[in-house]
């Protein structure tokens, strides 16, 4: 069987680190067929029996797009907006790739996860962790980390999702910090795809003015419109992307558990300081 796929494809399948349109390209024009996961595509058939050739990138990946697990949608709770600590299991869009094919198998055994780790979870760290210092830094988690367009995860995001889980104020993660990250993202991710109604791997504004509603805020038209504002590419038709949609949804958790941490009577309603509105804000972000 080996030689017979060997006879068919006598160009070694090829990876790269980098979303590199060529390599599926290079892929298919030498005739390896493709799986399907979600929108993008990975050549699997045949893998074990070729020689894997790095990419332009000196950790070699597979694929040459960014694929997203698929994962059922999260619920909204009814009652106001999901908190962190509630948060459970969406994939951002990571340029790596988890092999899912009962045909192929795994390309390499990484081991038992630590206990309380996600399997999945600890395959993805040791993928991002590209030092093996057993720690993921920013610069690492900035990498691993691409929008539907393409684009990195912004640096706020990044560090605001660093300074969340970890929890030895070092700004870096372990596995256990990453595992827990790597849940959130999950869980944002498919928020995202529930309310990007028509699919196009953005957010635009009656999208984002629904989403929020859902989630409990009652928030006027115009904030939203500033969200959009602040935090969306400026052109004809803003949108927003998943890194924005998670710091934007994060913070305004963050602020709406310090509001109600304040409003004892449960009015909607508080009265503050000026030092005391600098102090709450300030200790609450992220």
């Amino acid at each position: 069987a080996a030689q017979e796929l060997e006879d068919k494809h006598p160009e070694p399948l090829r990876v790269a680190t980098t979303l590199d349109p060529r390599t599926v390209e290079g892929n298919m024009a030498a005739g390896y067929p493709l799986v399907a996961v979600m929108e993008e595509v990975l050549p699997l058939e045949g893998l074990m029996d070729h020689q894997l050739v790095e990419g332009p990138m000196d950790t070699p990946t597979l694929g040459g797009s960014p694929l997203e697990l698929q994962e059922d949608h999260m619920a909204v709770q009814p009652q106001g907006a999901p908190m962190v600590s509630h948060l459970q299991v969406p994939m951002g869009l990571m340029d790596r790739v988890l092999l899912q094919s009962q045909d192929v198998g795994l390309m390499e055994d990484r081991g038992g996860a630590p206990p309380n780790v996600d399997p999945e979870a600890y395959s993805w760290f040791q993928s991002v962790d590209s030092d093996r210092s057993g720690y993921i830094s920013i610069k690492e988690l900035k990498q691993a980390l691409v929008n539907s367009n393409w684009s990195s995860f912004n640096d706020e995001t990044c560090l605001m999702m660093i300074n969340m889980f970890d929890k030895t104020k070092s700004g870096r993660i372990d596995v256990y910090g990453f595992s827990a990250l790597w849940k959130f993202i999950q869980q944002w991710k498919n928020l995202f795809q529930q309310y990007d109604r028509d699919h196009s791997g953005s957010i635009s504004y009656t999208e984002l003015q629904q989403a929020l509603s859902q989630m409990g805020y009652n928030l006027s038209p115009q904030f939203t419109q500033l969200l959009v504002s602040r935090y969306c590419p400026r052109s004809a038709n803003p949108a927003m992307q998943l890194d924005r949609f998670i710091q934007v949804c994060t913070q305004l958790q963050v602020l709406t558990e310090a509001f109600r941490e304040k409003d004892t009577a449960v009015q909607g309603n508080i009265r503050l300081s000026f030092e005391d509105f600098v102090t709450m804000t300030a200790s609450r972000m992220l």
